[in-house]
């Protein structure tokens, strides 16, 4: 199903203005409502900073016509950036930790981009030192940098938002979403609290993640299966800001498992772990409110649904859980 009603001139046109649709797990009288993001061209989130990054480093002349970016990516947003790099005659070389889906990579390549794995016992400081490293050795090459760079959360801010209020005419109550980068996080809550500054902000990572340390609580990190979102390293995390944000849910692997799964065989989403992990914290607000338990200034809760779980089946993401690879 589409918006668009007329021919458009380039993939990159087509991204953004993706459906927003009800949860119906959620409470009748405080609805959950998620933007379903796989409808991009590259099929996730990531697609928005992409182009939005691309177009305006293009245009500021950080990045030369003809240049080459390197970017540190655990896969969709070397998606994003190779589907819009393709279009506008940028090289694109993405440094992915291993380990991370086999199909995000097979992907860029097919995009066109070049891929350099790192160990994965260095996680992504290792493959951001490494980017930088390249991007040293190589002509008019440049990091975007998507953990710290400030247009990642403006291009949700001027794109992911409000579109999610137009549809909703400006009532939203609640902001959830997962946190990586926290760029989507930071842009649609910074857009929320300056119209309504009650607003309730919830910011979701797997247990086992250290954002909490941003908050000043001191988190037990451990593995965890949920893709995506999180981090073992906070200080790479720029992005985040923390009055921004008035509540951080920790999810369980299991519960973010058991969500997609459920989200899957009962309400027709094809969605990944990291959707799981949002839905579970969206729909806890929701209970939450509904209750009485907390206050909004809308009864609507939003949340994002950052991909699609095909980008995850050779990990076994609808196995029972103990056989899900993660």
């Amino acid at each position: 199903m589409t918006s668009h009603r007329e021919p458009l001139g380039s993939v990159l046109d087509t991204v953004g203005g993706t459906p927003l649709v009800r949860v119906h797990a959620a409470p009748e009288s405080v609805p959950v409502y998620a933007k379903l993001e796989s409808f991009n061209p590259g099929a996730s989130v990531k697609d928005r900073i992409g182009t939005y990054m691309l177009e305006a480093m293009l245009d500021s002349g950080e990045l030369p016509e003809g240049g080459t970016i390197v970017e540190p990516t655990a896969g969709n947003t070397g998606i994003g950036f190779a589907v819009a790099a393709n279009q506008l005659g940028v090289r694109a070389v993405f440094v992915v930790p291993e380990g991370f889906s086999v199909e995000k990579q097979t992907l860029m390549r097919a995009l066109g981009a070049d891929v350099i794995n790192t160990p994965t016992e260095d996680g992504m400081g290792g493959a951001i030192e490494r980017a930088h490293d390249l991007a040293a050795e190589l002509d008019d090459a440049v990091v975007p940098q998507q953990f710290a760079n400030p247009l990642n959360a403006e291009a949700h801010y001027e794109t992911t938002a409000p579109e999610i209020y137009d549809a909703l005419d400006g009532e939203v109550g609640a902001i959830v979403a997962g946190c990586g980068t926290a760029g989507t996080l930071m842009g649609m809550a910074r857009y929320a609290r300056e119209r309504e500054p009650g607003t309730h902000v919830c910011a979701v990572e797997p247990e086992g993640s250290l954002y909490a340390a941003k908050l000043g609580e001191e988190p037990a990190e451990a593995d965890y299966k949920t893709e995506g979102i999180g981090t073992h390293d906070p200080a790479t995390n720029e992005l985040f800001d923390p009055s921004l944000v008035d509540e951080l849910r920790a999810v369980s692997d299991r519960a973010a498992h058991d969500e997609l799964r459920r989200l899957a065989a009962e309400e027709g989403h094809l969605v990944a772990s990291s959707a799981g992990a949002a839905s579970v914290a969206a729909r806890s607000v929701a209970e939450r409110a509904a209750a009485g338990d907390l206050e909004l200034p809308y009864d609507t809760v939003v949340t994002v649904f950052p991909d699609s779980s095909e980008r995850y089946l050779s990990k076994g993401i609808y196995r029972d859980f103990e056989a899900w690879e993660g």
